[in-house]
């Protein structure tokens, strides 16, 4: 994905800190990541979850996208955990 603009809310730069997730490895995400989830009906607006892996390690970012100015907002990112997720790291396990 090519966006404009890239934006990190507070939030997400505290995660990421916490998380030892760059910002420059969160925008090789978004802009090479797949969309495994989409939440259209998220305000302010429509928001997606994509994966990404960097060397062989599952990377997990949420972001939404104002279409308007073609910016994105990250909202969080994470390294997901195995036993909560799918071999594949695309779907939550059942409980």
């Amino acid at each position: 994905m090519v966006y404009s603009n890239i934006v990190f809310s507070q939030h997400a730069f505290t995660r990421m800190f916490a998380r030892s997730i760059s910002p420059e490895l969160a925008k090789r995400a978004i802009r090479n990541g797949e969309i495994i989830a989409s939440y259209l009906n998220d305000q302010p607006y429509p928001s997606f979850l994509l994966l990404y892996w960097e060397r062989g390690k599952a990377l997990h970012i949420v972001a939404s996208l104002n279409e308007s100015s073609n910016t994105c907002h990250v909202i969080t990112t994470y390294w997901p955990e195995a036993d909560l997720w799918s071999d594949d790291f695309k779907t939550r396990r059942q409980k």
